[in-house]
């Protein structure tokens, strides 16, 4: 199984799992309306500080962005063709910063605390009869394998690339989805060896 939890003691690891989902929900808020350059440069700038903190093996899980080249490329060179390369820049280094936040957040957050600090959000459903351990867990791998898809499709791309010498093709969405549903059921898998959703917890390490 695939996880992008990066152990480790660092002062991001002690961070309150609710406090840095709360963060970077409001940094999310705050920097979509941003079209200042310099904003958005210091931005990066403070981002790129706190994997710094996280040592080396925090500078690795910079490569999450590298399935995204292509989409960025793509989305700054639109802008340019009708003549705004400002807001091209915008768009890029606003993608860039909202990115590597949440990233932030996967690889300083074990599986089974993101999904403890998700819970109480359904405990409304209590009243109704309903488990809250279950849309919780779907929250959670939404949050939790997001990235890990990007780092997927990153490494059909590299291989399509090896073999065609070409960057990507719209060829490469069908090993893409299988590797999906093959993950899937990998997850599927180990929450049922687990109990499913009522028996992840504890030492869970998705």
């Amino acid at each position: 199984m695939i996880s992008l939890y990066l152990p480790g003691q660092s002062w991001l690891h002690r961070c309150s799992v609710r406090l840095k989902l709360v963060v970077l929900a409001i940094a999310s808020v705050l920097i979509l309306p941003v079209s200042d350059l310099v904003l958005l440069g210091a931005a990066l700038a403070v981002v790129l500080s706190l994997y710094v903190s996280l040592g080396s093996g925090g500078l690795r899980q910079l490569k999450a962005l590298k399935p995204l080249t292509s989409l960025l490329v793509i989305i700054f060179f639109l802008h340019g063709i009708t003549g705004n390369w400002h807001e091209g820049f915008v768009a890029v280094l606003r993608l860039v910063v909202m990115v590597l936040l949440a990233n932030l957040v996967s690889v300083t957050t074990r599986m089974d605390d993101m999904m403890e600090a998700v819970l109480p959000l359904f405990s409304p459903l209590r009243l109704f009869g309903m488990s809250q351990k279950k849309p919780a867990l779907a929250v959670t791998l939404v949050l939790r394998f997001a990235p890990v898809l990007l780092s997927v499709y990153a490494s059909l791309r590299e291989a399509f690339q090896a073999r065609s010498g070409r960057r990507t093709s719209w060829r490469l969405m069908a090993p893409f989805l299988l590797q999906s549903l093959i993950m899937s059921e990998n997850v599927a898998e180990a929450l049922s060896a687990r109990g499913g959703a009522a028996g992840l917890g504890g030492n869970a390490k998705l």
